[in-house]
């Protein structure tokens, strides 16, 4: 039987050279570099902040006899309005009294932690009425209000009644952990 011509060549080709080593194969070319995420979602929650803040820098602030009350979407008017009423009772409290807004700010984060690390879901916070504020804007009252807000484990808050302190405190739901 004979070769073909090609077969031929190819012997004879494979003779002259002698043994070959095979090359390794080269790695693969790198690929298109992913697209950076969309920060879609960030943008909207920036906006949203901001709008927030500056609806809070355009209201006026709130003086000695307003009553604190707010409450997130997710809970049903009915909740706030027991609230009010004093129907939930205080597990603990804080008094904010003779604290600079400094203090009482790094007063009230801290309480709010340690109120949530315990598991608890009604406190108090007395901040005054602030009746002796020189220029007539109780400055505790506002932290307080503005703070709270901005908390996503504050479900809601209202002005105490009378007999727990009345708008000199205010009685604050929080999530659960």
């Amino acid at each position: 039987m004979s070769l073909p011509d090609d077969a031929d060549d190819a012997a004879l080709f494979r003779a002259a050279i002698g043994p070959v080593r095979e090359l390794p194969t080269p790695p693969a070319p790198p690929s298109k570099p992913r697209p950076r995420p969309n920060t879609r979602m960030r943008d909207l929650d920036e906006i949203d902040a901001r709008t927030e803040f500056q609806r809070a820098l355009d209201e006026a602030p709130l003086l000695a006899g307003d009553t604190l009350s707010h409450r997130r979407d997710n809970v049903p008017p009915r909740v706030l309005q027991r609230l009010a009423r004093g129907h939930y009772s205080a597990q603990d409290e804080i008094d904010l009294h003779l604290a600079d807004s400094q203090q009482a700010e790094a007063m009230l984060r801290r309480f709010l932690r340690e109120a949530i690390d315990a598991g608890w879901t009604c406190v108090r916070v007395i901040h005054g009425k602030g009746l002796h504020a020189p220029d007539g804007v109780p400055t505790l009252k506002n932290l307080v209000d503005r703070l709270l807000r901005q908390r996503s484990d504050v479900l809601a808050f209202h002005s105490a009644p009378p007999a727990q302190g009345g708008t000199g405190a205010v009685l604050v739901l929080l999530a659960a952990r």
